[in-house]
């Protein structure tokens, strides 16, 4: 069973994780932001006469290089993500699973099956981001051609430009639209706090033998949702439930310990409480 220090360790350093990594991605996103104002300053100036041509092929050139500096600087996160952090991330839970049990972490190495198991989730999670990232590109493209098709108008209107196309904001399937950095960090805790109960879970079972893990969430947390009527807290899961849902919601606070102690029975069904 594990101890409140070592709880309470482990989600310090997810947190800085996933500040760290908000903050990366906020920046790289705020080279899209800031070209979309430059742009829209640029053409403000323009007045009809000699040179208003020039002057549009120029903004809109250096909108174009802005857009070719986002998409390397959040292709490089997206890629330093998948390849460096989530595999640190993983390694972490592991070592806390490991430390909760009593088990030294030193003898822990990536095996093939925890290989596997983090390429499969990073693959996921890369897939995930360049999805984003693509996005953010295609609106951007739709905002470059409604801001040159509005300058070359009688009456060109910043303001409105800015409300129909946000660059600021991920527009998300239900078509809410949510701020960059609130996205970021959404996802970015989900995927960590995944990554994290994953490495433990596969820990637990391919390093301990465990068959069970017990539950520790917050009270009033649903199993696969937060408002599922099983709650998951202090409940007891297969390994393959655990690994199934390794959270239920976005920022959910759940973590796995180890039930070495169940080893061997069967006559437990998941979700008990023992």
């Amino acid at each position: 069973m594990t101890t409140p220090t070592r709880t309470r360790s482990l989600r310090a350093r997810l947190l800085a994780f996933i500040t760290d990594a908000t903050g990366r991605l906020t920046a790289a996103w705020s080279i899209l932001t800031t070209a979309q104002e430059r742009l829209l300053a640029s053409l403000s100036r323009i007045r009809p006469g000699r040179g208003a041509t020039s002057s549009m092929r120029t903004a809109i050139a250096a909108f174009q290089r802005s857009l070719g500096m986002f998409d390397a600087a959040v292709a490089a996160f997206a890629e330093r993500w998948a390849s460096v952090d989530l595999p640190i991330v993983y390694r972490e839970g592991a070592f806390a699973m490991l430390e909760r049990a009593g088990r030294p972490t030193s003898r822990w190495t990536w095996t093939t099956r925890h290989q596997q198991a983090i390429t499969s989730l990073t693959a996921q999670y890369y897939v995930d981001l360049m999805g984003r990232i693509r996005e953010a590109l295609r609106r951007a493209r739709a905002f470059l051609r409604a801001a040159q098709e509005a300058a070359r108008g009688s009456a060109f209107d910043a303001d409105q430009l800015r409300r129909d196309h946000p660059l600021g904001t991920v527009i998300y399937a239900n078509d809410a639209r949510h701020p960059v950095h609130a996205w970021a960090r959404a996802a970015l805790s989900w995927q960590t706090v995944s990554t994290a109960n994953a490495g433990g879970a596969r820990t637990a079972l391919d390093d301990m033998g465990a068959q069970f893990l017990e539950v520790n969430d917050s009270p009033d947390c649903g199993w696969t949702s937060h408002d599922d009527p099983d709650r998951a807290n202090l409940s007891v899961r297969t390994i393959a439930d655990a690994l199934a849902h390794p959270l239920s919601h976005a920022n959910c606070v759940r973590e796995f310990l180890p039930r070495l102690d169940l080893t061997g029975r069967t006559d437990i069904e998941s979700g008990a409480r023992l």
